[in-house]
């Protein structure tokens, strides 16, 4: 497949009005998700010594996020995204310059982490507001498939460039240097989106004849999904944490940032190719084939024993990391009413946000208890759960359209479009 072919899907969706803007303030917003909670353990265990309290604030600001921005997500689907989004960036932005001045000026511990709950639950899911506008801006579900490809190589751009750039601002500028660069570009990035009325999705007034509307979670496909994504997450947040513990054990903690890009590598090369492929099958099926490759291939890391493996294996495994993300975007997407689109999609992240945090607690206990290597399991296992939780869900996934909640998606019937 020459280039020319890859990237020509990618060149038509800017030719859609205000789509460069709106993809690049989503993308300057989106670093802090990275950025901040490397951040905080810096700052925290940078003014302390104490990576324990570290990573309790740290775990704080991730917990308070999932919680929150799914009811951010819900009051845009019904009041506007550049209006919530504004009260939600001011609010984001003092407290986490309060965290910050809080923790340098020596505060009662107890303020540190009911700022750090403060800023993270004033951080809507920047990602599901992007998505929701390319949603609104393409009507057929090949450019739409092709979009969420974009949107999934974004975050991984983001996790590839966050988390060096705050490393090196806290250590050789100062540890609060790095959590406030997250924040003030956060912040910049959702001023700059909200500021961008003309791409919003429109409201969808609720009929006041029908039933008060259920919240998206309770989509059944948005809790299989969602569900699913937890142990996906979980998998994220432990190879994190294994990783770095085995760097370190072989030797070269200077190599663990390199291991965990090469992961990022091989998903934005998936996402670039998933993007303008058009595969067989309906959205349920793909997710599906998408979950178990990716279960399959993070069985790799029972073979670990090396750093070189590990690159070799973090390609391999990162090449299926893109596609079932994107499946199961699409699919939530495609299940869900259009009033509800943007807190669906921000259930599904926070499934992820959640994991990612319960996996870093796992693997740290792990790599405590059994050492780094044999601490793979973690990921592994969890990888494999996810493949369970899918396929446990596969029955409900594929009811009838007219089963599916009223107000869904007209396109469920056409999901094999591509």
């Amino acid at each position: 497949m020459s280039p020319r072919t890859v990237f020509s899907p990618y060149v038509r969706l800017f030719a859609v009005p205000g789509s460069v803007a709106f993809s690049f303030a989503g993308w300057v917003a989106r670093l802090p998700i990275p950025m901040l909670g490397l951040g905080a353990v810096l700052l925290v265990s940078g003014e302390t010594g104490s990576y324990a309290l570290a990573g309790a604030v740290s775990g704080t600001l991730a917990l308070s996020f999932s919680v929150a921005s799914p009811q951010w997500a819900r009051m845009m689907d019904r009041r506007g995204q550049g209006t919530v989004l504004r009260w939600a960036m001011t609010v984001y932005l003092l407290s986490g310059i309060a965290f910050v001045t809080a923790v340098t000026a020596g505060a009662p511990h107890w303020s540190w982490f009911v700022l750090a709950a403060a800023c993270g639950a004033a951080g809507p899911n920047i990602g599901s507001l992007v998505r929701a506008r390319w949603v609104a801006a393409l009507e057929d579900a090949g450019p739409r498939q092709t979009a969420f490809a974009l949107e999934a190589v974004v975050d991984e751009v983001v996790f590839v460039v966050g988390p060096p750039l705050v490393t090196l601002l806290a250590t050789l500028v100062a540890p609060p240097v790095g959590f406030l660069t997250g924040i003030v570009l956060g912040s910049l990035g959702g001023f700059w989106l909200a500021a961008q009325r003309g791409t919003e999705p429109p409201l969808h007034e609720p009929d006041p004849a029908a039933p008060a509307r259920r919240w998206a979670a309770l989509n059944a496909t948005v809790l299989v999904v969602a569900a699913a994504y937890v142990a996906v997450g979980v998998v994220f947040g432990a190879l994190d944490v294994v990783v770095v513990g085995f760097a370190d054990a072989e030797g070269a903690p200077a190599l663990a940032g390199l291991a965990l890009a090469v992961f990022a590598g091989g998903s934005l090369v998936a996402g670039l190719l998933y993007g303008v492929v058009r595969l067989p099958g309906t959205l349920t099926s793909r997710f599906l084939a998408t979950a178990v490759a990716f279960g399959l291939a993070a069985q790799l890391l029972w073979g670990v024993g090396s750093l070189v493996v590990l690159v070799g294996v973090g390609f391999l495994a990162g090449l299926t990391i893109a596609p079932v993300l994107v499946s199961g975007t699409s699919l939530v997407e495609s299940r869900v009413p259009r009033g509800s689109l943007t807190e669906a999609l921000s259930w599904t992240t926070t499934g992820l946000t959640l994991g990612v945090t319960a996996g870093a607690a796992l693997a740290g206990a792990a790599v405590d208890a059994w050492g780094a290597q044999t601490a793979f399991a973690v990921p592994a296992l969890a990888a494999a759960l996810a493949v369970v939780l899918a396929l446990a869900g596969a029955p409900v996934l594929r009811r009838p359209a007219a089963d599916l909640p009223p107000g869904g998606s007209a396109r469920v019937e056409r999901e094999a479009a591509g």
